[in-house]
């Protein structure tokens, strides 16, 4: 059965989805920290998540193969691009910026989205969603701290750049309008796509993957390395991509986007408790920007027309 009014559900799994990735830059930091590689670190999330989605998966599959088949093409590039580069561009900025710094500079792609939403299927966004899209990148400013004494390394910030285009294609993928692919088995299958390509990546020398199986400092406790492996596959892989997924397929590209920024405020606090990465008065004032930004959006979407039609997504061209 639909729902009515299906934004009523998308807000608060977007705002779940947030807090759920916002785990992930702590959670690679830790493995990071103690030699991991990030090639390793994303081979590692998205294999075991795989994993943990395949009997779910292949039960919502009963009897629905032709659906996946004709959403194949989907599917490969969701995997490619938003899944396995999205996430080695991240955790590769991670080694070398604080995660918030990171994840900000990845968040980016959400002025991406309203540049592709406007240029490609022709959706001008209306004066609050740009004043929002400037108040965002305010704020981002004021995290990077460019005019005080830290100073961001440059391939990090390539990395973070880079990052941005992967989550800008993560959003506008999937909340494309044909939903004939349950969330589940989009992120089941995009995660199968992403593990191995890694794979294959990883055993011809194209990706430097080392993983060290020793314990890590999380929480300011020394734990198993297990712990942040789960934490990643489990909470910031199979559980954030399906609610991900869901909430964009109901809210749209832009909205979508713009309510994932949320998942900056949750990283920079999972960072400062988990990992002691205690972020500055500004960037605590860029945070606050940010969050602003998103309410503009979140107003401007809210007074669109219900006849409004949907927002449109293609894949390639």
């Amino acid at each position: 059965m639909k729902l009515r009014n299906p934004a009523s559900l998308g807000l608060p799994l977007a705002i779940f989805s947030a807090a759920t990735f916002g785990t992930s830059g702590t959670f690679a930091s830790s493995l990071l920290d103690v030699g991991w590689t990030p090639a390793a670190a994303v081979t590692f999330r998205i294999s075991i998540a795989a994993l943990v989605l395949t009997p779910f998966a292949l039960r919502e599959l009963h009897g629905r193969w032709r659906e996946v088949r004709s959403g194949l093409p989907m599917i490969v590039a969701f995997g490619l691009t938003a899944v396995a580069a999205c996430q080695l561009f991240y955790f590769n900025a991670v080694q070398h910026l604080s995660v918030g710094v990171a994840l900000l500079l990845e968040y980016l792609g959400t002025v991406l989205v309203v540049a592709w939403m406007w240029l490609r299927h022709g959706q001008r966004p209306r004066r609050l969603t740009v004043i929002g899209a400037g108040v965002s990148v305010v704020g981002l400013v004021l995290v990077l701290d460019l005019i005080g004494s830290h100073h961001l390394d440059p391939i990090g910030v390539m990395w973070g750049l880079f990052a941005a285009a992967g989550l800008a294609v993560y959003f506008v993928l999937s909340s494309r309008a044909q939903d004939d692919v349950p969330p589940l088995v989009m992120a089941w299958g995009a995660l199968v796509v992403g593990a191995i390509t890694l794979g294959v990546f990883d055993s011809v020398g194209l990706l430097h993957a080392r993983a060290r199986f020793v314990d890590v400092r999380l929480a300011h406790h020394e734990v198993s390395w297990l712990v942040p492996v789960l934490g990643l596959s489990v909470i910031a892989g199979a559980v954030a991509y399906i609610a991900g997924i869901a909430a964009s397929r109901m809210l749209g590209a832009r909205l979508a986007s713009f309510l994932g920024l949320l998942e900056v405020v949750c990283a920079v606090i999972f960072a400062w408790v988990l990992l002691g990465q205690v972020p500055t008065t500004i960037q605590f004032a860029g945070g606050a920007l940010i969050i602003a930004g998103v309410s503009l959006v979140r107003v401007d979407e809210l007074s669109t027309p219900q006849s409004a039609p949907a927002e449109p997504v293609a894949v390639g061209g």
